[in-house]
């Protein structure tokens, strides 16, 4: 396949820029506990400063994949599927959603939501970052709200952006894993007054697994 065929590919969503591909836990927000495999997606350009995946955001250093072969590695493990990254939406989802589809397979993305929406989805972790917010396509489209906690502002940020997804989505607050120990009192008592609100926590990282 020459450079142009492959640029063709991965414009099309027949390619992916695979980062990384695992069978796990879901570790945070309204599944965890739940066996699932991930595909994370190479490219962000949202730059969280606190983001712990950082080496995805560069979509260069991860190969184009193509979606058959991606899809054909999920179905030897789970049922379902989470797509996360770097931000995943920066490429078209399409190809990749309805080939798991296809398989039976359940597919959930984790976004922040700052580009177009591209795909199917069983299920849609929002999580907004301030650097570049979501469509309104976006908020829309959420299950779950997921606000990631660094700071005493972020109780702000948090309430802002509940404003604009659905009625029915469910809306946690997860403490930034370096704060922790600080934020999560202040979390609890948060949630304490605004019970609409739920506590993710990142228990992967407590089970010391991917």
């Amino acid at each position: 396949m020459t450079e142009i065929e492959l640029k063709q590919n991965v414009d099309q969503g027949k390619y992916l820029p695979l980062m990384e591909a695992f069978y796990t836990l879901q570790g945070e927000g309204h599944h965890k506990g739940s066996a699932a495999y991930f595909i994370r997606i190479g490219g962000c350009d949202v730059g969280c400063h606190w983001c712990d995946v950082k080496e995805s955001w560069d979509a260069k250093l991860h190969p184009p994949t193509a979606v058959d072969s991606i899809v054909k590695e999920a179905k030897k493990y789970t049922d379902t599927v989470v797509v996360t990254g770097g931000e995943p939406l920066m490429w078209p989802m399409h190809t990749l959603t309805s080939e798991l589809k296809n398989q039976g397979i359940i597919t959930h993305i984790e976004t922040s939501g700052a580009y177009e929406l591209s795909g199917s989805w069983d299920w849609f972790c929002l999580s907004p970052k301030k650097t570049k917010l979501p469509t309104a396509e976006a908020y829309l489209a959420a299950d779950e709200l997921k606000m990631i906690i660094h700071n005493q502002n972020d109780f702000k940020f948090a309430e802002e952006q509940a404003q604009f997804v659905g009625e029915n989505c469910i809306l946690f607050l997860q403490p930034e894993w370096s704060k922790r120990e600080q934020m999560m009192p202040q979390m609890v008592d948060y949630v304490l007054k605004n019970p609409k609100w739920k506590v993710s926590l990142q228990t992967h990282k407590y089970l010391n697994i991917p």
